[in-house]
């Protein structure tokens, strides 16, 4: 007798999705096997038919590529996450703002000099609070070149070279001492933008905080990219100053609206705290108006006005003045919901989204309406500094009502804008043409940013969405009383969305991230020719020959020219005198994909990376004789434990 699906795989038949069928034979007369085994291992572990829906639309089989990469911030790590969607597989940690030893990032070679090179105070910095990571463009669309990230505490901006996901430039400005709006990038990545956050005296200095209306200010620096460098040019960058608003996150106009940038900012009151003092916390005094401002400047503008000189230099910093900025027609206002966060522009440039915290709706803003009334100067008052500021019924094209606690917004290509709703702690999908919501899907718990599938672009895939949770409560095995964020992967292709998975992040606090296509992007596999420098970006004058290796004392100290191949060092035997300055050049001569060697020196903090074809230039002082071994710190070979060697350090 043919036994049917459901006679056969009962009770569970109607557990099964179609996948799962098809494991479970297909047709009626398939034989038992595999399917029957899946089934018991539903009953097992007491999965449903959307449990193993969901396992089966994130499963990648060993070998297969992900179709996506999602770069998120490493929050207080300062480095940045690379993962693959939909399989939520963590690739890699990028060192950028603090050291990274798996990579060998600040530990001896010129990646020490990169992390390095921006102090603050005084102060060597080896930590950040990483925030928004933002992918290069051309025309509005990730070009998969270069990712640009800030630090807040410490306001500075990175560059990240994507073929080979290495920290290649830091830069940063003592104008500002904090920045939140940042980094954001122009439609084809001409500019970074860094926003400041707590106002302060510009070019940092000692001002009473009594004296912030007068002495208190924020500014919106752009930072010059030069795309055939790769390189940020401090020199040609400048800034506008901005009153002492708090101003919060920006976004660039694209298509219709390129040339303009929106920022929003929140305690127009500009309280500033004191309750041991007898003044209202800094929350409470933020929070009084109905309305803070939604900043609008004109790039362009502003463009021609640094070019032609009308700045003031600051800190090293040309700036644009306020008062410039008001009589140049630059910068206009306009009211939006109070406390707002999110500030993010549709895809097709034509309006650019709001979610006040303390209000119930997002704002859906005219950017060609705004445009306008700017250039005929059609205002309906100023604040307190004479910035202009434009009627909010008449900027804007309307409200939906999406719920308590609205943040941030992304897009899909189907004409639906997606929102994190804090205090509801869901994602609300609601209609930009209808200004409705048509669905909402809980998150755990409190979600903060969310991201889609290129949904900050002119073209978003839509497909994946990860809801970005600062909390996680109960639902991974608990470490102690500090939890892991919490990125959950949803289903957006569809309706109803689907929750597809929970992924535990357990390093600093991840903020924002940025989803693109896997085939945008081309990393090389070995660095060529042999000898490459990843930071200079050529061959090294110092790089080392095979069968050339030496070592030469000169004027400067002992220079050693050395190779690494499996499975040993040449030359393997060091002999320096106590206080010498010791040279290391150090080349990796493997050409194969994966033959990454690793240096690491006891004692002396040297710590490299050596993938294979890269050169690695490191200064030391071996200050103090003794015996030092060195190995290698990448398994590397069957003979991995033996390629070591020794630096010698004999007395004087």
């Amino acid at each position: 007798m043919t036994m049917t699906i459901a006679s056969r795989c009962s009770p569970f038949a109607s557990l099964l999705p179609f996948a799962l069928l098809a494991a479970c034979g297909g047709r009626p007369n398939a034989p038992a096997g595999g399917g029957a085994d899946v089934l018991a291992l539903m009953q097992a572990r007491n999965l449903s038919e959307q449990d193993v829906n969901a396992a089966l639309k994130t499963y990648t089989p060993t070998g297969r590529h992900d179709e996506y990469y999602q770069f998120a911030s490493g929050g207080h790590g300062g480095n940045l996450i690379v993962i693959g969607l939909p399989s939520m597989r963590i690739l890699k940690y990028v060192g950028v703002f603090s050291p990274e030893p798996w990579q060998g990032y600040g530990y001896g070679d010129q990646s020490g000099d990169v992390l390095g090179s921006v102090q603050r105070a005084g102060h060597t910095l080896t930590w950040a609070d990483m925030h928004h990571p933002a992918l290069s463009e051309t025309g509005g669309d990730y070009d998969g070149k270069w990712i640009f990230v800030n630090d807040k505490a410490n306001p500075r901006i990175a560059v990240v070279d994507l073929s080979d996901f290495v920290t290649k430039q830091i830069v940063g400005s003592e104008l500002i001492q904090s920045d939140h709006g940042a980094a954001f990038v122009t439609p084809n990545t001409d500019y970074v933008i860094e926003t400041a956050q707590y106002p302060a005296p510009l070019g940092g200095g000692y001002a009473p905080i009594e004296t912030w209306n007068e002495n208190y200010r924020g500014a919106m620096i752009f930072w010059r990219f030069d795309k055939q460098k790769g390189r940020i040019l401090p020199a040609e960058s400048f800034a506008i100053e901005l009153p002492p608003y708090m101003q919060d996150l920006a976004d660039a106009g694209k298509l219709v609206s390129d040339g303009w940038v929106y920022c929003n900012s929140i305690d127009v009151e500009r309280a500033y705290g004191g309750n041991l003092e007898g003044r209202p916390s800094l929350e409470a005094g933020a929070s009084q108006n109905d309305m803070d401002y939604l900043h609008v400047l004109n790039l362009r503008r502003a463009e021609a006005v640094a070019k032609a000189g009308k700045t003031e230099t600051i800190a090293g910093m040309r700036v644009i003045r306020l008062q410039t900025a008001i009589d140049e027609n630059l910068l206009a206002f306009v009211p939006e919901p109070k406390s707002p966060h999110g500030v993010d522009v549709t895809p097709d440039g034509t309006a650019v989204v709001v979610g006040g915290k303390l209000d119930t709706h997002t704002t859906v803003y005219d950017t060609m309406q705004m445009a306008k009334l700017i250039e005929q100067k059609q205002f309906v008052g100023k604040d307190p500094y004479g910035v202009p500021i434009l009627d909010f019924q008449a900027a804007i094209r309307g409200q939906c009502e999406i719920g308590l606690g609205p943040l941030h917004t992304t897009f899909d290509d189907q004409g639906f804008a997606y929102t994190s709703v804090f205090i509801e702690t869901v994602v609300a999908k609601w209609s930009l043409k209808d200004l409705k919501v048509v669905e909402k899907i809980d998150t755990h718990f409190n979600i903060g940013h969310l991201v889609a599938a290129e949904g900050d672009t002119v073209s978003p895939d839509g497909r994946f969405l990860v809801a970005m949770n600062k909390w996680a409560l109960d639902r991974f095995a608990p470490v102690g009383p500090l939890l892991p964020q919490n990125f959950q992967l949803i289903d957006i292709a569809g309706a109803p969305m689907q929750l597809l998975y929970d992924m535990p992040l357990p390093l600093g606090e991840p903020h924002y991230a940025q989803i693109i296509k896997a085939d945008k992007l081309k990393p090389i596999d070995v660095y060529k020719p042999i000898g490459f420098n990843p930071f200079t970006e050529a061959v090294d004058p110092f790089a080392t020959v095979a069968g050339k290796e030496r070592i030469e004392r000169k004027a400067d100290g002992v220079h050693v020219y050395m190779t690494a191949v499996r499975s040993h060092f040449t030359p393997d035997i060091v002999r320096v005198k106590a206080g010498d300055t010791v040279h290391l050049h150090v080349t990796n001569v493997e050409q194969a994909a994966d033959a990454t060697h690793g240096l690491a020196i006891g004692s002396h903090n040297v710590n490299l990376s050596l993938e294979p074809g890269k050169h690695c230039n490191v200064t030391f002082k071996a200050d103090r004789a003794g015996v030092y071994p060195f190995y290698c710190t990448e398994f590397c070979s069957a003979l991995h434990l033996e390629m070591a060697g020794y630096l010698l350090v004999e007395p004087q």
